[in-house]
């Protein structure tokens, strides 16, 4: 299971966060503030790893740029793999629990 609120800071590897800025100009800072914004959808990669289990997370930034990023977690550490924009479908599904957490707040 799942428990961000264990993780303590992250943890970077030089040549992902280089590999993440190049292909897709996602910053370091923009993948950690995704996970301080609400709505934070997370959920468990098919990924081919054997070594440790992947997660996914859709968020968005600060400025409010919505990112797809693959990450695992080491002790309390995040350890971000992979950042991109998020694509047309999986826009679709943040949009839709935006909606449900704004509906919440409302009521």
């Amino acid at each position: 299971m799942l428990q961000l609120s264990k993780c303590k800071r992250f943890q970077w590897d030089g040549g992902n966060s280089h590999k993440n800025w190049i292909k897709h100009r996602v910053s370091s800072a923009e993948c950690e503030q995704l996970f301080f914004n609400q709505p934070l959808i997370t959920g468990e990669t098919t990924s081919s790893s054997q070594i440790e289990a992947r997660y996914y997370a859709l968020g968005q930034t600060d400025s409010g740029r919505q990112l797809f990023v693959v990450f695992t977690i080491r002790t309390d550490l995040i350890r971000v793999i992979s950042a991109r924009p998020m694509s047309r479908r999986e826009r679709k599904v943040y949009s839709d629990a935006q909606e449900e957490t704004d509906t919440k707040v409302q009521e």
